[in-house]
């Protein structure tokens, strides 16, 4: 049993508890937490690990939505306005790929690490990055991606998706778990969405999909008209959207869902998404790059949907850190209350990130697995102040846990 003892426990919990001079005993699971002095003697036989001064132990972050197959670019592709994205994505794609080595994506993950990511949420496309994810020491829930629209291609893209998703199952552990997306309801046909998800019902999986990203998708879905007509338009010149809004998100009400994005969403969607009690995932930086708008939080928050944070990928981002997210959406959300926003964002990469993947990490309390890191401030902080504090310092973690030993 390990005893690790800071200025600061945070358990990212739902009441947002700060512990002063506080600790956490644990070995793979968490065993306690709480005040220094009191768990030195209750359990005095254990391995104490004492932490530099202003340092803060809070559970391991959860990126839930990272792309990890397009990490090589870094200027390649257009900002902007999401179709000029879409159509550089389009352009640079087989280049990017072919940069995007099992090597490179290591890298990545080992700087997430670095940061502080304990658990991810990767989505992928082609399974490129499958060799990566299942080798590196983080926990991952590895969503094999399905996207298709043209009815012909149904069973031959349905077929390769099954493919990936077999696959990966081969790496299935504690750390490696296969999981299910539908890419988004402008480009997966109904008939496609509907087998994925009868597998991920069937095997327990959790689901994840892009909804209502950017203006072009609404005009879309609603109308048919805006800037995927003409996109659209290219490959077929009787392209049609596949379904409503409302039509595609009724797919997903047997499934765990975690809805990435939603920044063009109306009320009543939200409504839906909440009734479901599904989450739902902010890439503040992905949507400021893509010109797509804003998240309107308050109204999130209204409906009391679950709510995480992700990068998305390095095609629409320059950093996989969780931190630098979380500085992002604190500057980005000028609306919200400083100090509430901070806890609001820790809890989005712990707590309520560990609950939409159905992972027990998240918090530190008993019995959870023990992953955990610890962060030092460069100063003292007031209580009040660590959780701000944290997110406008932190750029790399003083020590990291999985499973309570140091990754390697």
């Amino acid at each position: 049993m390990k005893l690790l003892i800071a200025d600061f426990v945070v358990p990212c919990n739902a009441s947002f508890e700060i512990i002063e001079k506080g600790a956490v005993a644990f070995d793979e699971t968490i065993i306690d937490v709480g005040q220094s002095e009191d768990l030195k003697q209750k359990y005095p036989h254990a391995e104490l690990i004492e932490t530099p001064p202003n340092s803060v132990i809070l559970p391991g972050l959860i990126n839930s939505h990272v792309h990890l197959e397009f990490s090589a670019n870094q200027s390649m592709l257009r900002y902007g306005d999401f179709i000029p994205w879409l159509r550089s994505v389009i352009k640079h794609r087989e280049e990017l790929s072919a940069l995007a080595t099992t090597e490179l994506i290591t890298c990545k993950l080992h700087e997430m690490l670095k940061s502080g990511t304990t658990t991810l949420g990767a989505i992928s496309s082609f399974g490129a990055d499958l060799e990566a994810c299942s080798q590196t020491p983080q926990r991952v829930v590895y969503f094999n991606e399905v996207l298709g629209s043209v009815p012909i291609a149904v069973d031959a893209m349905y077929g390769d998706f099954r493919g990936r998703l077999e696959a990966s199952k081969t790496f299935t552990c504690k750390r490696f778990i296969p999981a299910v997306s539908v890419h988004s309801p402008y480009s997966t046909h109904p008939i496609l969405a509907k087998k994925a998800l009868q597998i991920a019902k069937e095997e327990g999986c959790v689901v994840s999909t892009h909804f209502m990203e950017s203006p072009a998708e609404r005009a879309w879905i609603d109308e048919g008209k805006g800037d995927f007509e003409t996109f659209f338009s290219a490959f077929n010149p009787h392209a049609k959207p596949m379904c409503s809004s409302v039509e595609f998100l009724e797919l997903f009400e047997q499934n765990k869902t975690l809805f990435t994005h939603a920044v063009q969403a109306t009320q009543n969607e939200l409504e839906i998404i909440a009734e479901q009690k599904a989450t739902l995932t902010h890439c503040p930086v992905s949507n400021r790059l893509l010109g797509v708008g804003k998240l309107d939080l308050e109204a999130v928050q209204k409906e009391n949907i679950n709510q995480t944070l992700g990068t998305d990928g390095l095609s629409s981002n320059t950093s996989l850190s969780l931190w630098d997210e979380m500085r992002s959406a604190l500057m980005m959300h000028a609306e919200c209350e400083l100090s509430s926003l901070a806890k609001t964002l820790l809890q989005s990469v712990t707590c309520n990130a560990a609950k939409a993947l159905q992972l027990p990490c998240g918090v530190l309390e008993k019995e959870r697995y023990s992953d955990l890191i610890v962060a030092t401030l460069p100063q003292a902080c007031e209580k009040e102040d660590v959780a701000l504090q944290l997110i406008l310092h932190t750029h790399q973690t003083h020590l990291t846990f999985i499973d309570g030993e140091q990754p390697c």
